[in-house]
């Protein structure tokens, strides 16, 4: 006879960020646990990208996809995104992270995923990179500031051509646009629905659910 499992909820307010953190009890029948919601979540496989990308909150997501991936490199990761962008660089880690471990990695937008948010969406697992109705996405080349001597800012504007680049090939590879049609797309911001993301490769499927309709 399979143990009843039940599961409570308490919120903790965070003094850092000043944000309700719920807390759930799982209980199995056996022991009673409390986790904070997202390492609840964890334990079904589903990893949240929802703050912007910073070296800080890539090394969260990282550790979480090399854990998942350690107790199963074949069962697959749900990643949700609700990401506005961020670093370009910890971003790329969090991608390097999810090309490099063998359990495919699903990506679902709610909300919206722009800039480096957009570039996790349509680095999921093909066919299983999925938008909800109502998403926003939004793609453009990277950006930054220079300062310092008029060689320091050369090398930094090369940088960033070199980084503008790279991007343009990653996402060439995962939409199949060509780089030329990428790099046009990226040469300013460019906001899409959940179907024109779809229709352009960032996503293969648009999720629709009662009540909504997807916008067009």
């Amino acid at each position: 006879m399979h143990a009843i499992r039940t599961i409570s909820r308490t919120f903790s307010r965070s003094t850092t960020a000043q944000v309700g953190i719920p807390f759930v009890v799982d209980n199995d029948g056996k022991t009673e646990r409390v986790y904070d919601i997202y390492s609840r979540l964890l334990k079904d496989r589903i990893v949240c990208v929802m703050n912007p990308i910073d070296d800080f909150f890539s090394a969260s997501v990282i550790a979480q996809l090399l854990f998942l991936q350690s107790e199963s490199g074949k069962t697959a990761i749900n990643m949700y995104i609700n990401c506005p962008g961020g670093s370009v660089t910890a971003g790329l880690g969090i991608y390097d992270t999810m090309q490099h471990i063998s359990a495919p990695v699903a990506t679902w937008c709610i909300g919206q995923a722009s800039s480096m948010g957009s570039l996790l969406l349509t680095a999921g697992a093909k066919g299983m990179r999925t938008s909800l109705p109502n998403a926003r996405i939004m793609v453009h080349q990277p950006s930054g500031g220079a300062y310092g001597t008029a060689a320091d800012i050369v090398i930094r504007a090369e940088e960033i051509n070199r980084m503008r680049k790279r991007l343009n090939e990653i996402y060439a590879m995962h939409t199949g646009q060509t780089v030329e049609t990428i790099d046009q797309a990226l040469d300013r911001d460019r906001f899409m629905s959940a179907l024109e993301a779809q229709e352009f490769g960032l996503v293969d499927r648009v999720e629709t659910h009662s009540g909504s309709v997807p916008d067009t």
